[in-house]
């Protein structure tokens, strides 16, 4: 049985500065749709992806920005961060980790280390795949990381 995921409910405050927010992130905006007074369904699909997001009045009880680790694939890194950057996005700068895995984000882009582990500035000296990072939040706090993939593991 294949099993894909969908939709992630993203908790957000404002679902105008939410819609706006993505807009400029670059995500394609799905569905804007108001089927009553206290609903409101906003579904975004990010570039490439079979996922979506989806916010909106009455969709979850989760606290706005309690969503972490949300995480894109990019093939470039350095090219993911000038983009974002160039669309008025504040992120991270692009890092990686001295012990070759990433542990963690959290909420406003703070990087939560583990005893043991180094975030280090820049992509992977060898720009392994699974190596480089970047961060941001939206403007609740809901963190997404960015990670380089430029060849999958094998079985994915």
């Amino acid at each position: 049985m294949d099993l894909k995921l969908e939709m992630i409910v993203l908790p957000v405050s404002d679902v105008d500065r939410a819609k706006a927010f993505y807009e400029a992130v670059g995500f394609r905006l799905d569905v804007d749709y108001t089927p009553s007074d206290d609903i409101r369904v906003v579904h975004f699909t990010p570039p490439g992806s079979e996922s979506s997001i989806i916010f909106g009045e009455g969709m979850t009880p989760s606290a706005p920005g309690s969503l972490q680790g949300l995480y894109l694939i990019v093939t470039d890194i350095e090219e993911a961060h000038a983009e974002l950057t160039s669309r008025g996005i504040e992120v991270t700068e692009v890092f990686h980790d001295a012990g070759g895995l990433f542990h963690g984000h959290g909420a406003g882009g703070v990087v939560h280390q583990r005893a043991g582990q180094e975030r280090l500035a820049g992509a992977h000296p060898d720009r392994a795949s699974y190596g480089s990072y970047l961060t941001f939040s939206d403007p609740d706090g809901n963190g997404w990381v960015l990670q380089e993939v430029t060849q999958r593991a094998p079985g994915r």
